[in-house]
């Protein structure tokens, strides 16, 4: 498969040498060649584990009628002048009064609107096309000054506001018709097309409902300003509590989804505050005016003097005492003429007095071109509107904390809410024929057994409601460090307390750690500097200490818990341009639990072997233990948010010295912007010095296995939405086959191809208990696909809040797996994450995939903050940057972990 000329021993030093193969010159497949492949349907259910009561987050839903329709009309609004309308909110308000005026010509019939150009109805409209015209009275504004209010002087007896009729064309035409039966049939797999479009609709009529009473929505979820909703955060932000409504297709019919949905809202009240609150501080001098122009932009805001809305385009150059705009016709100039004058003195004339903000930059709204100038003083931030910019890690935590919800207050707020919301008594779903069950589903599920675990010393564990621990126990293959130093940024940490701690814990866990070789202090003088120059500097002090070899390991003591500065330029320095091995801690207490968890990462990148299940150890895994069977991960990690133009992060793990499901290495590479399908599985031959992630998936496997090809190879593709499932299996497999031919192989693997989702809104509850269901909980009836092959798993211990389920997705089953079997694997690809004592929620070539992006999306962003910033997010979409390569000495480590 692969050369020894291809794959140097050094960078991936295996227990046999390779034996020499030739290559097999394999074509390029061509588009004719391709063979379009669809999503699998099921082929059984699985009956192993102990049989459970479950209750689901689903109400069902009936169809009265089977011969009720939606009919789908194109609707364009023009003005006389054949112009375009602008704006969904004009569109809305058009229907509005159309609706009002020619309702009886409509047949009484009430719209469904998208917001673009379609609209819906129950049943047919009396005729397929129709031409309406109707008048608006809107309020023309006269020209607004810097301060939102008319420049028309008062002499000429005109009004702030000129109500002028608005004459526009309306014409509507007929496009389609949408069988609702056709939900009805979509279990047995006919008229599928058709059930997603009814669907669509119907979730339309949700969404259309939840708008009419004023809430804020995002995309199915729906927040009101129902302050008992309200979750105080700081930081001038707000969690709000809201809820997710959806229509959707089951094993078992027709269902209404409702599940309990979260958000970041502005705070409303006066901007100013809104910015001490945003960046902590107490007064205007202190804050950062370039951090708050990017924070302020495209909120909404309403002034106190004229009570007008705008959204903010950014923030003035100059102070408001200085800002200065054209004025016409004032201080008895001619109309014609302007003159400059300051903000500061516009609303001094118009006897406003501006109290504190003459010295701070003036909110810039309206059009870029010509903006509005506001003082900020005069101007409060509007209820409802989300805050889309990246969060602290204390905003993120305070989120998570105060949002958690046990399973009893899971059901209770969900039940509430469908009752407050009597779907069965709005008027649209009574004329499509549904009503809806006023009870949760009731649905079965299993308990699948947990595997048992291998230690050291042949010693057996069972995991106990999915978690385990090391206390009197030894690693099962403990590395002997020698050579290690620790790097400490942090003033507050006891260095001599932490390594005798970190010695003692290690004996007791099978690892000799000798004393570390040196303990390297960051010097005063340093730390006010940039977190890259104080790495630079760092390891300047690193290298004096070890003029000729790098130690072992690297122990960094961090500044700060979470999210240090130091972190990404500490990684990239390490891993990339050094190759050596690290862990960053910041211990705010030490204890033998935080020190095992940290020895457990330590070992396992050193390449040593923590735990392994009892059936990795003792070859038992039915299909994967039998032949040579290599498991990937695949993800891909979006830009931050305050950075919406950073390229992405693709990251593919492969499985390692099979028979082992536990082993695994990483490659990395970036690609354009919020691009959902990975570019980078294959790269052309030509491009000799990156041939694409699989290859060095590829290869590992073929040097650790000591010179075996993968006959079978099990993809986990992470995030992906069930309209891409299409492109997973044809243009992500297909680089992987290419990748595959290019090193030499005519015979193709047997694949099997499984999608994880997290991101969705089932949730699963124990009938009778407030507990969260047990670890191990599967479900593949009721609430499933009602045609596609999937099923729902909880494999993890569900300590605190309401657990959610992972739903994985058998797109494509060469193999074989049973339904049994797969899930078995799934279940047990739970427990072998190295750094963990407890299942993970999600398989672990996963979990490693997401460790490895969000580690190596530091190297961006560091490179980005020190290099790049002044380019701007569009500095990024021209050109991808490449991912920083690690270096060979780290490369097939698990630095991830």
């Amino acid at each position: 498969m692969v050369s020894p000329a291809e794959t140097p021993t050094e960078e991936s030093p295996s227990p046999l040498p390779p034996p020499p193969v030739t290559p097999i010159v394999v074509p390029e497949l061509m588009e004719s060649d391709h063979v379009k492949r669809t999503v699998m349907g099921r082929p059984g259910f699985g009956t192993k584990g102990r049989q459970i009561q479950l209750l689901t987050n689903e109400f069902g839903v009936s169809l009265k009628t089977r011969d009720q329709f939606f009919c789908q009309y194109t609707i364009s609004i023009k003005t006389a002048d054949n112009l375009a309308a602008e704006g969904r909110r004009s569109a809305r308000k058009v229907l509005e009064r159309l609706y009002q005026i020619y309702g009886s010509e409509l047949g009484g019939k009430e719209f469904a609107y998208d917001g673009d150009s379609n609209l819906f109805t129950v049943g047919s409209l009396p005729h397929n096309n129709f031409d309406f015209t109707v008048v608006l009275e809107e309020s023309r504004r006269a020209p607004l000054s810097p301060g939102g209010e008319s420049l028309i002087d008062d002499s000429r007896k005109l009004s702030k506001f000129s109500f002028t009729p608005k004459t526009l064309n309306v014409q509507i035409r007929y496009a389609a018709k949408i069988p609702l039966y056709a939900i009805g049939l979509a279990h047995v797999g006919n008229d599928a097309n058709h059930a997603q479009d009814a669907l669509k609709v119907l979730n339309l009529i949700l969404r259309q409902r939840q708008e009419k009473c004023g809430s804020l929505l995002v995309r199915q979820s729906y927040f009101d300003g129902d302050s008992a909703n309200f979750i105080d955060l700081g930081g001038g932000v707000t969690g709000c509590r809201g809820f997710h409504s959806s229509f959707r297709t089951t094993h078992s019919g027709l269902s209404l989804n409702m599940d309990v949905s979260t958000t970041i809202l502005v705070k409303p009240g006066p901007v100013i505050d809104f910015l001490f609150a945003n960046q902590n501080v107490r007064s205007a001098k202190e804050i950062d005016w370039d951090k708050a122009k990017r924070t302020l932009k495209n909120m909404r805001i309403k002034t106190l003097h004229t009570n007008m809305e705008f959204k903010i385009i950014g923030l003035s150059p100059l102070p408001c005492s200085e800002q200065t705009f054209p004025l016409k016709g004032n201080n008895g100039h001619r109309a014609d003429l302007s003159v400059e004058v300051t903000v500061f003195n516009y609303f001094k004339e118009k006897c406003i007095e501006l109290t504190w903000s003459s010295y701070l930059p003036c909110l810039a709204v309206g059009r870029p071109k010509n903006p509005i100038y506001l003082p900020m003083e005069l101007c409060n931030l509007v209820s409802l509107q989300r805050y889309t910019k990246a969060l602290s890690s204390h905003l993120k935590t305070s989120m998570v904390e105060k949002s958690r919800q046990k399973p009893p207050e899971q059901i209770k707020s969900v039940t509430k809410e469908f009752q407050k919301n009597r779907y069965n008594e709005d008027q649209v779903l009574f004329s499509c024929g549904i009503t809806i069950e006023k009870q949760l589903t009731q649905i079965d599920g299993r308990i699948l057994n947990a595997p048992t675990l291998k230690f050291g010393e042949s010693e057996d564990c069972l995991p106990k409601d999915g978690r385990w621990n090391f206390n009197n126990k030894k690693l099962l293959q403990a590395k002997h460090i020698e050579s290690w130093a620790i790097v400490n940024f942090s003033s507050s940490c006891d260095l001599s307390h932490l390594s005798r701690e970190i010695i003692s814990c290690g004996r007791n866990k099978g690892i000799i750690i000798d004393r570390p070789f040196a303990i390297i202090e960051e010097s005063h003088q340093n730390i006010r500097m940039g977190p890259v120059v104080r790495v630079e500097k760092m390891f300047e002090e690193v290298k004096k200490r070890f003029p000729k070899y790098l130690p072992e390991l690297l122990l960094c003591v961090l500044p700060e818990k979470k999210n240090s500065t130091i972190y990404g330029p500490w990684k990239k320095k390490c891993l990339h341009e050094e190759g050596a091995v690290t862990q960053c801690i910041a211990p705010t207490k030490i204890n033998d639990r935080y020190l095992t968890n940290v020895l457990l990462k330590i070992n396992t990148k050193l390449d040593g072997i923590n735990y392994l299940l009892e059936a990795e150890a003792n070859p038992s895994i039915p299909l994967v233990t039998e032949v040579p069977t290599l498991i990937v991960g695949m993800t891909i990690s979006h830009g931050f948010p305050r950075h919406a133009g950073l390229p992405s992060v693709a990251v593919a793990v492969g499985s390692r010295n099979w028979p082992l499901i536990s082993r695994y290495n990483a490659s990395v590479r970036t690609q354009s912007a919020n691009l959902e399908m990975i570019d980078s599985l294959y790269k052309p031959f030509s491009e000799r010095e990156d041939s694409g992630m699989m290859r060095d998936l590829l290869c590992e496997f073929f040097n650790s296995t000591g010179g075996r090809k993968p006959a079978q190879i099990i993809i986990f593709r992470d995030g992906v939405c069930e309209s891409q499932f299409n492109h997973v299996l044809n243009i992500e497999l297909d680089q992987v086959i290419k990748a595959f031919q290019r090193l030499g192989e005519a015979n193709l693997p047997k694949f099997t191809v499984i999608v994880a989702q997290k991101n969705h809104h089932t949730k699963l509850f124990q009938v009778n208990s407030s507990e969260n269901v047990p670890p191990g909980t599967v479900v593949d009836t009721a609430v499933v696909h009602p045609r596609n092959y999937d099923f729902y798993m909880c494999s993890q211990a569900g300590m605190i809040g309401t657990s959610r389920p992972t739903h994985y997705h058998v797109l494509l089953d060469e193999i074989g797996f049973s339904p049994d079997n797969i899930q078995n694997l799934v279940h047990s690809l739970s427990y072998v994450c190295q750094r963990s004592t407890a299942a993970t929620s999600i398989v672990a070539p996963i979990h490693y995939a997401r460790s490895a992006a969000r580690q190596m999306s530091h190297f961006v962003k560091s490179d980005d903050l020190s290099d790049t910033s002044s380019q701007g997010d569009e500095g990024w979409n021209s050109l991808v940057p490449e991912m920083p390569k690690l270096d060979q000495f780290v490369r097939n480590s698990m630095f991830f972990c």
